[in-house]
């Protein structure tokens, strides 16, 4: 009854988050009429609007995707599809990633499902670390947004593939576990129930359910990370930055926090990426287009939702540093 009456406190905390922001913010143009409201809050009104249009649908693919795991997928089917050895989990999990039209976010719900349901800490990074990078999509657009030249987006494929295993190893030398914030349990509350053979129609509600509660669940933290992404964009002093940004140590730096900062859908970044081209050498451009997709700042938000406050701190520092120094080794030659 508790565990019951928690969630329903979740769902409608969540309800109420994303609500009110989008009424507040939707109506931003009347409030100004009956307010003086300042310029600088408007434009951060359009941002975030901007972020969470582009972000919801990829959000609402991935709670159905793990919807649909939760439901018809069964702990004896992961343990069939993924490797005992670790380094073979992670190369089959950076593979599926790759291959997966997926956004950073809405991958965050899919790899929570994934880990309740028996996927190894280490495996799940690395499909959600190479989901949003590499996928076709976000390969085909960066070719687009480069003068449809395949050198970056080949590169961002290549390095991005490979920084993601190294992470992944590392991951799964330092951590053991499912590193959630709750018990196993409360994350699995019906999964024995509701996996079991029964009519379709039935399943699919339940996958429907499940998929309702997980957009409540992950859409109130989407909407804090976009707030708070809107807010640093707007009131973050861009172009003293840019300013900052002066060799290749210096620029790969400010591009790797801008794309942490702007939390760019990945199927869009590339665009944004290119009009720096001729401000920055190729390693602090590849540095925006793979350290973004990887992990931003409301992917954060998420993570923290569901990981532990040191997991996901870790996760931070190790993509941030491990494509750092790859990146800044492989500069004079990319």
């Amino acid at each position: 009854m508790k565990r019951l009456f928690h969630a329903n406190i979740i769902d409608i905390t969540g309800i109420l988050i994303i609500g009110l922001a989008l009424f507040f913010f939707s109506f931003g143009s009347n409030i100004k009429n009956l307010f003086e409201v300042p310029a600088s809050f408007l434009n951060m009104n359009t941002i975030f609007l901007s972020i969470l249009i582009e972000a919801l649908p990829f959000v609402l693919v991935g709670v159905l995707i793990a919807g649909i795991i939760q439901i018809f997928v069964t702990e004896e089917h992961i343990k069939k599809c993924i490797p005992k050895n670790k380094l073979l989990a992670v190369l089959m999990s950076c593979i599926i990633g790759a291959l997966f039209p997926a956004c950073e976010c809405g991958i965050v719900p899919i790899v929570r499902r994934l880990i309740s349901k028996g996927v190894p800490i280490h495996a799940a990074m690395g499909f959600m670390l190479t989901g949003p990078l590499i996928n076709p999509i976000v390969i085909a657009s960066t070719y687009m947004a480069f003068g449809n030249n395949f050198k970056i987006a080949g590169l961002r494929m290549g390095l991005g593939f490979v920084i993601a295993i190294i992470i992944s190893i590392v991951i799964s030398l330092l951590f053991k576990g499912n590193q959630f914030k709750t018990a196993p349990q409360k994350q699995t509350i019906h999964s024995h129930s509701h996996t079991k053979k029964g009519p379709f129609l039935n399943r699919f509600w339940s996958m429907l359910t499940h998929s309702i509660d997980e957009f409540f669940d992950m859409g109130k933290y989407l909407v804090i990370g976009a707030i708070l992404a809107a807010f640093v964009q707007t009131y973050m002093p861009a172009k003293a930055l840019l300013e900052a940004g002066d060799g290749t140590v210096a620029s790969l730096i400010v591009m790797m926090g801008l794309a942490y900062v702007l939390s760019l859908c990945s199927e869009a970044d590339a665009f944004i990426g290119a009009s720096f081209s001729s401000l920055f050498p190729t390693s602090s451009i590849l540095g925006f287009l793979i350290f973004g997709p990887m992990i931003d700042f409301k992917n954060t938000i998420m993570m923290l939702n569901v990981f532990r406050f040191k997991f996901v701190i870790s996760v931070l520092a190790l993509v941030a540093s491990i494509i750092f120094i790859v990146l800044l080794l492989l500069s004079s030659y990319i």
